[in-house]
């Protein structure tokens, strides 16, 4: 299967670039996977397609403000780096730019000196680990001195970071959102709940590994990145009595679906587990646990696309998509939402 054969044309200006104002005003395309045919509808309607009885799989991962802007010592200029992976020690793996000018040796400054750093080691591929110094609790520094990584596609700068994390964030580790559930609300999820929906959380760490291209014309010579997820043992539980309830467990997000099948076994049975998964779905693979899938709209020749187009056929899927441009829809991070069922 090649590469080329998840492509769609889409105009630039149907990339969001801020969120919408209410969350849940989005728009929400409806895509039957055996029939392909679709419905307009707005997110605040998603109950109307959900069951008593269902389960509903959450990514409660936070977002990371780990972009940091600062001056290179001495003389001062500027520098960014980029949190990715915590090595211990106080040290990060991190992208950095200028890359050329950020060799092992160099000092760097953030907020006028509040925190500083020294970066450490080249590694293989560019990325550098940085050792960090500071007062207190780095998390807390992060907050007042980092800023959201937002994907390379979004070029306005975010007035409330907050609107870079879903209402029920809770985990910190993740470097983008896991995006599809950027349109609940707490009211919305309370009447989900109040419908007799079991809902229930994972948390798997979003890499910027999400964003990057897929480069190989053969789709299964792509090497997928790897992100670290957790399935508690009361979410195990939950979507172990929706099956067997003869309920759908619905996933919020190809996070959460890559967690639960991830660790799903051949039976759909599910256990708590933690650790590293670089689970690459595409057509033809079978769903172990998955019935129904909410998702945002993603980028041409991804590995997300792919996903979406194994649960719900490419050519429906790209048929949809067609369709999505046709009406308009706004597309990727802070765009709107397909519900596959």
């Amino acid at each position: 299967m090649k590469t080329s054969d998840f492509a769609y044309e889409l105009p630039q200006e149907l990339i969001a670039q801020t969120p919408i104002e209410k969350r849940d005003t989005s728009r929400l395309m409806t895509l039957d996977k055996r029939t392909g045919t679709w419905e307009h509808h707005h997110f605040y309607e998603l109950p109307d397609f959900l069951r008593p009885g269902d389960c509903l799989i959450l990514n409660d991962s936070r977002v990371l403000p780990a972009r940091l802007l600062g001056q290179r010592l001495p003389g001062g200029g500027a520098c960014e780096v980029l949190l990715l992976i915590d090595r211990g020690e106080k040290t990060w793996e991190c992208l950095v730019r200028p890359g050329r000018k950020m060799k092992p040796g160099t000092k760097l400054s953030f907020g006028g000196g509040e925190l500083t750093a020294e970066v450490t080691a080249e590694l293989e591929g560019g990325n550098r680990l940085v050792r960090f110094d500071y007062e207190g609790i780095f998390l807390e520094v992060l907050e007042h001195l980092g800023k959201m990584p937002l994907p390379p596609y979004i070029k306005e700068e975010l007035q409330d970071q907050e609107r870079y994390q879903t209402v029920y964030s809770k985990v910190v580790g993740s470097a983008a959102a896991p995006t599809a559930g950027l349109h609940f609300t707490p009211e919305l999820l309370e009447k989900i709940a109040q419908m007799g929906v079991g809902i229930g959380y994972v948390t798997l760490h979003v890499g910027l590994g999400t964003f990057r291209p897929v480069k190989e014309d053969n789709i299964e010579e792509h090497p997928m990145h790897s992100e670290f997820c957790t399935i508690p043992q009361e979410t195990a539980d939950l979507i172990n009595r929706t099956k067997a309830g003869g309920g759908r467990c619905i996933c919020v997000g190809t996070t959460s679906c890559r967690t639960l099948e991830s660790w799903a076994g051949e039976d759909g049975h599910m256990e708590a587990r933690a650790g590293w998964t670089n689970i690459f779905i595409y057509p033809g693979y079978r769903f172990k646990v998955l019935d129904a899938l909410v998702t945002n709209f993603h980028l041409p020749e991804s590995t997300l696309i792919m996903l979406v187009s194994a649960l719900a056929g490419r050519e429906h899927t790209l048929a949809a998509y067609e369709e999505a441009v046709k009406e308009r829809y706004r597309f990727f991070s802070f765009g709107d939402a397909m519900f596959i069922h």
